[in-house]
């Protein structure tokens, strides 16, 4: 069987910050032998299900992970390899805010077989950072960024583009600045305008006015050129790593691999199954003690679900889908999963690409993916 990653959604911010998707997730003091308790038996009725499978990598996201405290951190990772066993290359990724508070914890952090850092920098510009909410200024974030290459094998971080007022001279000029500090792999996201958040009000009240289409693809093209003469290409469309540095993890949910999610509503694809968690602390913690697990869902997938699922997340990446592949996963005909007349059209625009039994979105068809992928799938 294919790669087993592990995901731990850790739901506490400890005090008051934008960073926190919802404020009753905001605690001043957290027991944190009763959530050891209750992750490491979430983690144990996974375990149960998945025996015989060697974890590939370990993921603690969530909430402000890299605050959870060393000792617990250290006791998940032994339970998982107690349960699981690891590949000897094992990926274990911590997500981390580029706070002094957090930067303080990365060494012992690194002590407990954290070996990989993703660092939620979004930006080297004070006033961009204030204008996205965030909570450190750039001195803040790269003194964060220095102790974490000297704490961790591995390190990475995130920065957001196609700001208001962004120009492709400023972009060049700060993704050069990010390239300078020698990370091997870099996170680059456009900022989207989600619905219901407070850019959605800005643009509806005139008060911010996004990139339009154009602009955006010219730096998303830039982005590209520079990436890949610096030595980092695209592996996924907002991705880029040296050879061999690429997120292994992520790598296992756009392959379509299973992954197991545990703790507060962390999501999970396994055996054919989609899980959920309960979202809310307290609903997570009465669900383990009342029946040994956290799931508030689990259901089974069907197979024309799993191949639209596997589609949408594997054209992401350069390398694209194997359809034979997926085809013995779903049972599917690869016929049945993609519309051969459109993969041909849009193959004659220079957008994808089909060799053999491999469909790739070409770099000219990333920026359009979102109107690519109807396209593509098949209607099933």
């Amino acid at each position: 069987m294919g790669p087993l990653a592990l995901y731990i959604h850790w739901p506490f911010c400890v005090s008051k910050c934008p960073y926190c998707d919802f404020n009753s997730h905001v605690r001043e003091q957290v027991d944190f032998a009763a959530w050891q308790e209750a992750l490491l038996a979430d983690m144990a009725h996974e375990a149960s299900l998945t025996m015989g499978r060697r974890l590939s990598s370990i993921f603690f996201g969530g909430g402000t992970p890299s605050l959870m405290p060393p000792s617990l951190v250290a006791a998940l990772i032994a339970a998982a390899e107690r349960h699981w066993g690891f590949a000897d290359d094992i990926e274990i990724t911590l997500e981390a805010n580029p706070s002094s508070v957090e930067a303080a914890n990365f060494h012992d952090l690194a002590g407990a077989g954290v070996n990989r850092v993703s660092l939620g920098l979004q930006s080297l510009d004070d006033q961009t950072l204030a204008f996205l909410g965030r909570a450190h200024d750039v001195h803040e974030g790269l003194a964060a960024l220095d102790t974490a290459q000297q704490a961790f094998d591995r390190v990475s971080f995130d920065l957001i583009y196609a700001r208001p007022g962004q120009s492709l001279a400023d972009w060049q000029a700060e993704l050069e600045r990010a390239l300078s500090f020698g990370t091997g792999h870099l996170s680059l996201y456009q900022l989207t305008i989600e619905p219901g958040t407070r850019f959605e009000t800005l643009v509806r009240t005139g008060a911010l006015v996004p990139a339009d289409d154009d602009h955006a693809a010219d730096l998303f093209e830039l982005t590209r050129g520079l990436m890949t003469d610096a030595g980092l290409p695209a592996y996924e469309i907002s991705n880029h790593a040296r050879p061999g540095q690429e997120s292994r993890h992520n790598l296992t949910y756009w392959r379509y691999e299973d992954y197991i999610g545990i703790g507060p509503g962390a999501h999970g694809r396994r055996l054919d199954s989609a899980t959920e968690r309960h979202k809310k602390p307290e609903n997570f913690l009465s669900g383990v003690t009342r029946n040994g697990h956290g799931v508030k869902v689990e259901q089974a997938l069907s197979p024309e679900t799993r191949a639209m699922e596997a589609l949408m997340m594997g054209l992401r990446l350069a390398e694209g889908v194997d359809l034979e592949d997926l085809e013995a996963k779903t049972g599917l005909a690869a016929a049945a999963m993609v519309d051969g007349g459109e993969v041909a059209k849009l193959a004659a625009l220079g957008f994808v690409e089909r060799r053999g039994e491999r469909l790739a979105v070409l770099p000219k068809g990333m920026p359009l993916l979102d109107a690519l992928l109807p396209k593509i799938i098949a209607d099933i």
